[in-house]
């Protein structure tokens, strides 16, 4: 985070470990966009979504509710950054309107902020996969052969098995865990 922040085309951009997560689940999205899809019971087939609308759990004093960032993937870092914290704040505000709480394609939630490791994200209706990005910690980690100190992360995808399977899923998060383990040459780039 700290590279990321002190990079030029950043400056000024409140960077989450939410957001960079979210921005990686877009470069993940367009390399399997099964990800990125639906089952449409009346024609009992998968149906690809060709934009991204990306859900953001936020814990509100009314509960959970998933605000939608529209157009998603076409969104740079910071602009994707400013977006979802628009969307959380108008959630929490109570401003947020049915439609704006309503038609995300694909989601992601940050569990990690109540000192969870991991966890076990439900899809909403009518998507195929939602990200759970755990705490962020100091961990011993194994580097080039020697013991290390490294931030470490878990992260956790639910997804419905009718429009992806596990191979799919498994491809998608070993790419999201790329990205985040070195994120500026990416998403400095992205989208």
């Amino acid at each position: 985070m700290t590279r990321l922040r002190s990079s030029p085309p950043f400056d000024g951009t409140h960077l989450t470990p939410l957001t960079v997560v979210a921005t990686a689940l877009m470069r993940a999205v367009a390399d399997e966009p099964s990800l990125n899809s639906s089952w449409d019971e009346e024609s009992q087939e998968i149906v690809i979504h060709h934009r991204v609308h990306l859900g953001v759990a936020t814990a509100t004093d009314e509960g959970l509710k998933v605000p939608v960032v529209r157009d998603a993937h076409a969104m740079r870092l910071p602009e994707l950054a400013g977006a979802i914290a628009a969307a959380a704040a108008g959630a929490r505000s109570g401003e947020a309107s049915p439609t704006d709480l309503t038609g995300s394609t694909i989601s992601v939630t940050n569990v990690g902020v109540f000192g969870v490791d991991a966890g076990t994200p439900i899809l909403n209706p009518g998507e195929a996969a939602i990200l759970a990005v755990g705490a962020i910690s100091d961990r011993p980690w194994v580097v080039d052969g020697a013991l290390a100190v490294r931030k470490v992360v878990t992260l956790s995808l639910a997804f419905d098995h009718r429009l992806l399977d596990g191979e799919q899923a498994g491809r998608a998060l070993a790419a999201i865990g790329a990205i985040l383990m070195d994120p500026v040459p990416t998403l400095v780039s992205a989208p």
